[in-house]
């Protein structure tokens, strides 16, 4: 595969991960970014602490330091320390702009070299694959709170119950699309 091929397609994927979070956020209320079932389980804000701290541990000097670093204090992430709208949002946009700064500095004359995760060698395609996996699971229970604390009120972010039929006829009346993921997202 062609680096700046897999490197456009990562890219995307994420950019679609990103964007279903922004649009559960812009759904909820403050209260509801930060309601959790139970003590055992993390609230949106939380789920967000966490992938801040993933993010800039991963992403920050990808290319040349290994992905845990040693001021990341990863237990600490999955305490309630969020307590704005302001302050979800400024460390969601942080771990994203820095991991599509990361992704930015890769390029065919280094994509071939390794990249190091807990000690752990991994190709350039591993270590994005590991994260965009991390990234969908987490990103998939936010979507999945938001849609709880919302019940009947919920905006679907891909095709409503019952929307199928519809929904394939519109995309294949358009032709061959170029992959972006993100036109899915309503």
């Amino acid at each position: 595969m062609d680096p700046q091929d897999y490197l456009n397609n990562i890219k995307s994927q994420f950019e679609y991960y990103k964007a279903l979070g922004d649009k559960t956020f812009e759904q909820l209320t403050d209260e509801q970014l930060f309601w959790h079932f139970n003590d055992a389980s993390n609230s949106i804000a939380v789920i967000v602490n966490h992938l801040h701290g993933n993010m800039l541990s991963r992403w920050t000097n990808f290319l040349t330091e290994d992905g845990e670093k040693s001021w990341r204090q990863r237990d600490a992430e999955f305490e309630q320390s969020i307590t704005t709208r302001k302050q979800l949002n400024q460390k969601w946009n942080e771990g994203w702009n820095c991991l599509f700064g990361a992704l930015d500095s890769v390029n065919a004359t280094n994509f071939d070299q390794a990249i190091y995760i807990r000690n752990q060698k991994h190709s350039i395609t591993a270590a994005c694959n590991r994260q965009l996996a991390h990234y969908a699971y987490h990103v998939g229970q936010i979507v999945y709170i938001g849609r709880m604390t919302k019940d009947q009120t919920w905006k679907s972010l891909s095709i409503p119950k019952g929307g199928s039929k519809a929904f394939n006829d519109k995309k294949f009346a358009k032709g061959k699309h170029d992959g972006h993921y993100t036109d899915d997202i309503k």
